[in-house]
């Protein structure tokens, strides 16, 4: 018996080193942390737009390609009939949300990014100007460092941000030296200087906010709320690559961008071939139909598709990016054209060029999405709508390599 069992004790010694070997081999294959599979992946940095395989090893894209095969991946989502996009980048967002009443800057007007992003298909967001030289360092501290969304900001040239009232109108708290060490302290967060909200004529408050901007080597970003400035003067003293918003507002505080002959003023059309750069910003009242809609037949689109995300702005006409860019084809953009204005044209924008595309070896910042085709009505900031054939819908959003948002559990257990 003991002889016997001698014998048999290397065939079973045998075998579990093969059943090791076998592990170790699978376990090796599996290169890829997620899959996804079969999708239609738009990429307008890269020029693609096909049906194509994207693969994500840890926090990045490792390969998009035809035909990678499932047993290299841990994880597998069935992407067939879908779009696959980069993560979208919200140009113009408040959410430096607090406590305060009443207030943006560490306030209850502001929102938590990651409520509100993911489920839009959105991974990036730029607050526009809540907070100030002042008043960075909190915002940072209670909100940037503790978002999942990833966050940049545009500084407010008032030192303590959007707080309204009689901060935001006094000039001596606008510092541009200031400003701009706040800027170089923080280069990877901070992306440009905002100017906004201002009632008075002196022009000292955008001529520190342009010095800013020059000194920290950054774009202006320019939102309304500046009734005592010309749009005309405004677009002229910015520099290529600064970004005005709102930019089919029609209120009274700005000349809106649609003459009175029905098309996008002469000097508007010079400043954005001299390389301005127009950022929508809809928010709750800065997107009206009867600019958008002559200015789109003219082939005048924004750059980026900010949405100037708020307390209001999301339960009124805006909703959210999806719903934006859905609003926009109906207004005649191609699917491609949108995903390029929700991806590449702002990563370029804000100066990080590692978004915004699905390049090997860059965060894997993804957006699945599903077309809908039906009937589907959209409305401007005046109340007024329009219907569409065509509506976006997130199915899943990946941050970082990691599923944030799952409509319908495309990633759930089988």
């Amino acid at each position: 018996m003991k002889n016997l069992k001698a014998q048999r004790s290397p065939q079973k010694h045998t075998l579990a080193l093969a059943i090791l070997l076998l592990v170790a081999n699978i376990t090796f294959a599996q290169k890829y942390t997620l899959l996804i599979k079969g999708g239609h992946v738009v990429d307008p940095a890269n020029g693609i737009d096909a049906v194509m395989d994207v693969a994500v090893a840890g926090g990045n894209v490792a390969k998009v390609a035809a035909n990678i095969s499932e047993s290299e991946a841990e994880k597998v989502i069935d992407a067939k009939g879908l779009y696959v996009t980069p993560g979208f980048i919200d140009t113009h967002t408040h959410v430096f949300v607090g406590s305060q009443a009443g207030l943006f800057a560490n306030g209850v007007n502001s929102v938590s990014p990651d409520d509100f992003t993911f489920r839009a298909g959105v991974t990036t967001v730029v607050d526009a100007g809540t907070s100030g030289w002042k008043s960075f360092p909190l915002f940072k501290k209670q909100v940037i460092d503790q978002s999942k969304t990833r966050i940049f900001a545009f500084l407010n040239i008032a030192g303590e941000g959007m707080t309204g009232g009689t901060w935001e109108q006094n000039v001596d708290d606008m510092n541009a030296d200031s400003t701009a060490k706040v800027i170089t302290e923080n280069p990877n967060v901070i992306v440009g200087v905002k100017i906004g909200h201002y009632n008075g004529k002196d022009w000292a408050p955008f001529d520190r906010a342009v010095s800013a901007a020059s000194k920290s080597k950054k774009p202006l970003f320019v939102e309304c709320h500046l009734p005592e400035y010309s749009l005309e003067d405004q677009l002229s003293k910015m520099r290529p690559g600064d970004m005005i918003t709102h930019s089919f507002e029609n209120i009274k505080e700005r000349m809106p961008i649609i003459g009175e002959d029905g098309k996008v003023r002469p000097f508007v059309l010079d400043a954005k071939k001299r390389g301005i750069l127009f950022d929508l910003g809809h928010g709750g009242a800065g997107f009206w139909f009867d600019q958008a809609v002559p200015a789109s037949k003219q082939g005048f689109y924004p750059n980026s598709f900010g949405t100037d995300l708020h307390r209001f702005s999301m339960n009124s006409a805006m909703k959210d990016m999806s719903n934006v860019m859905s609003k926009f084809m109906a207004l005649g953009m191609t699917f491609q054209q949108a995903v390029q204005t929700a991806t590449w044209n702002p990563a370029r924008a804000i100066g990080h060029e590692e978004l915004g595309n699905l390049k090997a070896g860059n965060a894997a910042d993804i957006t699945v999405l599903r077309i809908r085709e039906g009937e589907f009505g959209f409305m401007d900031s005046a109340g007024n709508g329009i219907a569409g054939n065509k509506k976006l819908e997130t199915e899943m959003t990946i941050r970082a390599g990691k599923i944030v948002w799952d409509l319908n559990g495309l990633g759930a257990k089988k």
